[in-house]
């Protein structure tokens, strides 16, 4: 792998997950271009660097050019899964909590591969479960706002959230725009 792919790795992935990557939202979906990258490498270092940090890649969807990653922070999500409106959610889809986490993401992934993006990817991502019950329950019409995704419930709160997420954004894309790498810039050796 080049130098230039290995930096423009790092970009797209601050820039797409950085809220996840710097601990403040469990899990975050990106868009890689199978052609452009060696997903395989890419994911090995990462997995094997960032596991101190809790972080993981995951591979959730392959398509002809593209390959839909997770990454997420297996503890946080493990918890988030198990909160008992999300759970209560996720039982009605057929999800087995008590099956782990791995086998979790292995349905999502199966889902996925169905139906594009199931409803309750929402809650895998860190979505309010009240704004995925009325993402579903108005079929993505009649929301208060939208930003990282459509929202049912407290405007004030995702707005709050949203800012956040924002920052982390910025402050990682900044790390990287002055020469650091992904994983300089996140602390990880």
């Amino acid at each position: 792998m080049s130098r230039e792919e290995y930096h423009s790795f790092g970009r797209k992935l601050a820039y797409h997950t950085a809220p996840t990557l710097l601990g403040i939202k469990c899990a975050s979906l990106v868009s890689f271009s199978r052609l452009e990258f060696d997903l395989g490498a890419h994911l090995r270092i990462f997995n094997r660097r960032a596991s101190e940090k809790g972080l993981k890649i995951r591979i959730m969807h392959i398509c002809d050019t593209r390959c839909v990653l997770l990454v997420y922070n297996g503890k946080k999500l493990y918890e988030r899964l198990h909160e008992k409106q999300t759970a209560d959610m996720l039982r009605n889809e057929g999800y087995d909590l008590e099956s782990g986490l791995d086998a979790m993401l292995d349905r999502l992934s199966q889902r996925m591969e169905k139906c594009g993006f199931p409803h309750e990817i929402g809650l895998f991502l860190d979505y309010p479960a009240e704004d995925v019950k009325g993402f579903i329950e108005n079929n993505g019409g009649n929301y208060k706002m939208c930003g990282c995704w459509k929202v049912y419930g407290s405007e004030e709160c995702a707005r709050r959230t949203f800012e956040n997420y924002e920052k982390c954004r910025r402050f990682l894309c900044d790390k990287l725009s002055e020469g650091l790498d992904i994983y300089t810039a996140l602390r990880i050796s």
